[in-house]
């Protein structure tokens, strides 16, 4: 039997399909898994002993904002000690590229960092920066709609004219055949919320031109989250394209329960088009700060606060209370900011994550002074709290949404999966111990139970901390399947 460079031996494997786990050892030649059997006999570099411990694909984060820490934190901890090999970044429609800025970047751009992150003209300037200096994770990245808007207009509270509808759909075009996998959306945010659907369609059938796919934070996930639901639809079935929904979920106490219905109206979509969502693990959500939130919160706590950097971490009425104001009041006070909002309910996460097309995706901020748990939690928390503690579903079906979901719905060619010919992806866990311990109080930390983790074959995370190896591609567009290209009508 020719030789490995690494074998994985005596392990559980949960290979992404959902299929039961089996005893098996894994042969890596390569950035490449080369056999997947009983490897007992064979030559190898060097071995992983994987005893009593589960070994799967590495995980896919569907859903982050990570376009700038992986150059401020190229070792990725916070995704790496979660077992996180590859990311999706761009999201909500904010991008880093294709845009300079001569002031601060406005809400929710400046999520990403200040002006100076802002330094990427052309979205092939961003990705060829990430090949100079790879970061330990792979990245695909989207281009954002209200990174092209903050580029292409003089202001944003209006919808586009002509002229700039093409000059945004010209940058969306040259970012797209640079390697961008899509087009993202954030309608709920200011810098986008006056584009009419039509203008967001007419960007979409370019993204759909190039076999890319479109994810929105839509319009609104609260009261008119079915209207929400219904245009983001419209847009992926009139440009012709594929369509995540971003970290679903009901937003405000009033429509705590209504998950049950937006469930029925995705599945609905989904008879007549390829539609997606992603999720995280949490009842409690993180953006910019604004008064609107907070009044349909139960808590809102302060992530980070420009003019007032002592209120990070603090409760938002706490902070009223001293000031002797309300709390709408104290939003203006400390702006630009961010914050964390109660307002889902633990059924509704639930029910969510129970559907069989729901991907994990963290949506993490790095950037936070203070950031939400699922930063450095949401994967571990799935497979600890929500599969072994509450049993509401297998490990393999949560390794499954994690890994073999998410790269099938992206297109990520050969990833996922634990099959040869697949990417050596790949993460060793100990599913009796594996769960988060970051916190609302303590936001970082790494999980407990997550072993090794590799990239490429390359060990990135050993021994509860990074190895200092940075393994990680920027995964083009061009070198992807199409997304959800095994999609079939829902029953």
């Amino acid at each position: 039997m020719e030789g490995f460079d690494t074998v994985i031996s005596g392990g559980d494997v949960g290979d992404g399909t959902g299929a039961p786990r089996r005893r098996a050892d894994i042969g890596i030649r390569d950035d490449r898994i080369a056999a997947v059997g009983d490897l007992s006999g064979a030559r190898a570099g060097a071995r992983i002993d994987a005893t009593g411990r589960c070994v799967a694909p590495g995980c896919i984060d569907a859903h982050t904002h990570d376009d700038n820490i992986v150059f401020a934190t190229p070792d990725m901890a916070m995704k790496a000690s979660q077992g996180v090999t590859t990311v999706i970044a761009v999201n909500c429609g904010v991008s880093l590229a294709p845009l300079t800025l001569a002031g601060p970047p406005p809400p929710p751009l400046d999520l990403l960092g200040d002006r100076s992150a802002y330094r990427f003209a052309r979205v092939a300037d961003y990705l060829a920066a990430l090949d100079a200096a790879p970061p330990a994770t792979n990245i695909a990245a989207m281009a954002g709609h209200s990174t092209l808007r903050v580029g292409a207009m003089d202001r944003c509270d209006r919808a586009a004219t002509a002229d700039e509808i093409a000059a945004m759909r010209a940058r969306l075009e040259a970012a797209l055949a640079a390697g961008a996998i899509g087009f993202s959306t954030g309608l709920f945010y200011p810098p986008a919320r006056h584009a009419p659907t039509e203008e967001v369609i007419a960007l979409a059938a370019v993204a759909a031109a190039h076999a890319a796919l479109y994810a929105t934070h839509m319009r609104d996930e609260g009261d008119r989250v079915l209207d929400a639901i219904r245009e983001s639809a419209r847009i992926g079935a009139e440009a012709g394209l594929p369509v995540i929904l971003s970290h679903h979920k009901v937003a405000g106490m009033a429509n705590h329960g209504r998950s049950a219905e937006t469930l029925a109206l995705i599945d609905e979509t989904r008879r007549r088009q390829r539609l997606g969502f992603d999720v995280y693990p949490y009842v409690a959500a993180s953006t910019v700060l604004s008064a609107e939130r907070v009044g349909v919160a139960s808590r809102t706590l302060v992530t980070w606060s420009k003019r007032v950097p002592e209120a990070s971490g603090r409760d938002l009425a706490d902070i009223a209370r001293e000031w002797s104001i309300t709390p709408a009041e104290a939003v203006a006070r400390l702006l630009p900011a961010g914050a964390i909002y109660f307002m889902m309910s633990e059924d509704d996460v639930r029910r969510i994550l129970r559907h069989p097309e729901a991907m994990i995706g963290s949506d993490g901020l790095p950037h936070d002074d203070h950031p939400h748990p699922r930063l450095w939690g949401s994967f571990p928390r799935v497979l600890g709290h929500y599969s072994r503690e509450l049993a509401l579903f297998p490990l393999e079906e949560a390794v499954r949404r994690m890994t073999g979901l998410t790269a099938a719905r992206f297109g990520l060619r050969d990833r996922g999966a634990i099959r040869p010919g697949a990417f050596a992806d790949l993460v060793v866990f100990d599913p009796a111990s594996i769960v988060d311990r970051a916190s609302f109080a303590a936001p970082r930390g790494p999980a407990a139970g997550v072993g090794t983790v590799l990239v490429d074959g390359r060990a990135l995370w050993r021994d509860a901390a990074p190895t200092g190896a940075r393994p990680g591609r920027a995964l083009r567009r061009g070198d992807l399947d199409a997304p959800m290209r095994d999609w079939r009508p829902a029953a």
